[in-house]
């Protein structure tokens, strides 16, 4: 940990413990007291940077008004949630991921010129017990399966640690095929936040009770609307087992999200009113909205949104939810103005594959390196991932971000100049074909999103910065 010592990591500790502590003992009363100890702490070195201060010091603005959306959602925490598995994570993201951890890939990408990512994804398997429509993994038969050893994720986690990332995501397949490996990571790892995109059913009570007991594992239940709308993509049944996962864990005061995929089919479900309060009412504390990708063999085109549905989306969460629900909304198309862009290739992010090609992206099935045949260090400075840092951002309008959904002609400029390959286990894609496949959602949404961004603040201060210096990406720099 060098740009850290253990004594001043340890100091950051005690201190967010104890305001944890404090605000769960009386929110109210304590709110003050805990914003004087952390800008004192500040003040005293240099454990957190101006920008991060800067937030907590919004933050602490929002708090204080018990009508504000952010303190709705931490009244929400602190009535529904583990004490101790809270402190859990504030240690783990605030202190380990977002301070040391960002202090280590900073010293890192200064001295090796290549991006080291907040957080891995990562498929511990293939395997899945549903086979939903438009999923990559419903093709794979068994003789195409393949997992991650428990020793080989572990090294992943151990070398990523040493780069500075605490956060790991797991997804597949269903990566709770693997439960109890996950759990053995956890263990092994308490110094780590862990999530896993799961579609719930085979999360159980002993299940949960392992949760409770390790305090660092937070699942995203994947759910695209009401029964008809979950099951008619997942299978019958899906919906009343996700549902009853969700019960399980509130009941043992766990936290948990969901993880949102809109298509053409299921939009209007997805953004219904009724729908955003059944989520509130199960006790859903944050949401991972995706939006559809014709990825793999026979996915339908079909399921692609609408440009008019993407800037509904867009509304949604911008305009009601963010203001109105007491829950945590992250549009990982949408947002791009809050990430300068794509977060993929190790940018902010990366993905690991069940048979360890590393990709830069969940949805970009192509690579030019294997973690089992490199580091995870050379695996950040391979010819592909370098090709991901000196195009982004692929483009100026930041709800433009995606190389393959949104800008057609670069993840194949990508590719072929880099030699990367197809790593789908049954059918391997040729990139232009699968171009093809988004070209004309592409063509639609730059035609809808260019007022959204030209209208929105930084679509104006990104205008006038590339007026004043000729660089269209000058606002990301600013």
């Amino acid at each position: 940990m060098p740009a850290f010592t253990s004594i001043k990591a340890k100091a950051i500790g005690i201190a967010v413990d104890q305001g944890v502590n404090m605000l769960y003992d009386d929110f109210d009363g304590n709110l003050p007291k805990v914003e004087s100890l952390i800008n004192k702490f500040a003040g005293s070195g240099d454990s957190i940077n101006d920008a991060q201060l800067r937030l907590f010091n919004m933050v602490m603005g929002y708090m204080k008004d018990p009508t504000n959306n952010w303190r709705r959602l931490v009244d929400n925490i602190i009535n529904n949630v583990d004490k101790d598995v809270v402190k859990t994570f504030v240690h783990n993201f605030f202190v380990n991921s977002v301070t040391i951890g960002g202090a280590r890939q900073r010293e890192v990408n200064d001295t090796e010129g290549c991006n080291c990512p907040w957080a891995i994804l990562m498929d511990p398997t293939t395997r899945c017990n549903l086979h939903c429509n438009g999923c990559w993994a419903a093709n794979y038969t068994n003789a195409n399966h393949k997992d991650l050893t428990f020793e080989e994720l572990d090294s992943i986690i151990t070398q990523g640690k040493d780069l500075g990332t605490y956060i790991y995501l797991f997804t597949g397949g269903e990566p709770m095929v693997r439960k109890n490996d996950l759990i053995r990571l956890c263990e092994k790892h308490p110094d780590c936040f862990f999530s896993a995109f799961t579609n719930g059913t085979l999360v159980d009570e002993k299940f949960a009770d392992e949760m409770l007991r390790v305090k660092n594992f937070m699942p995203a239940f994947s759910i695209e609307g009401f029964e008809e709308a979950t099951d008619s993509r997942r299978g019958k049944g899906t919906f009343e087992r996700v549902t009853h996962a969700m019960d399980i864990l509130r009941e043992r005061k766990l936290p948990f999200g969901a993880s949102m995929c809109y298509t053409s089919a299921n939009y209007d479900s997805i953004t219904s009113d009724e729908y955003i309060q059944f989520l509130v009412d199960k006790g859903v504390l944050f949401a991972w909205i995706f939006t559809y990708m014709p990825v793999g063999l026979g996915a339908p085109v079909e399921l692609l949104a609408t440009a008019e549905q993407r800037a509904g989306m867009y509304d949604k969460v911008r305009k009601n939810w963010r203001n109105n629900v007491p829950i945590f909304f992250a549009d990982f198309w949408n947002d791009g103005e809050y990430t300068g862009g794509c977060i993929a290739g190790a940018r902010r992010y990366m993905h690991i594959n069940a048979a360890g090609d590393v990709e830069p992206c969940a949805f970009i099935h192509y690579s030019d390196s294997n973690i089992l045949e490199k580091t995870l260090l050379e695996c950040y400075k391979s010819p592909l991932f370098k090709s991901y840092q000196a195009h982004q951002p692929f483009n100026s309008n930041m709800l433009r971000p995606c190389p393959l959904l949104d800008n057609p002609g670069m993840l194949s400029e990508m590719v072929h100049e880099t030699g990367a390959k197809s790593t789908d286990y049954v059918h391997p894609e040729d990139v232009d074909e699968l171009e093809s496949k988004t070209q004309a959602a592409a063509a639609a949404w730059a035609e809808k999103s260019a007022p959204i961004w030209a209208a929105s603040p930084k679509g104006r201060l990104s205008d006038r910065l590339a007026k004043e210096t000729g660089d269209p990406n000058a606002w990301v720099k600013y």
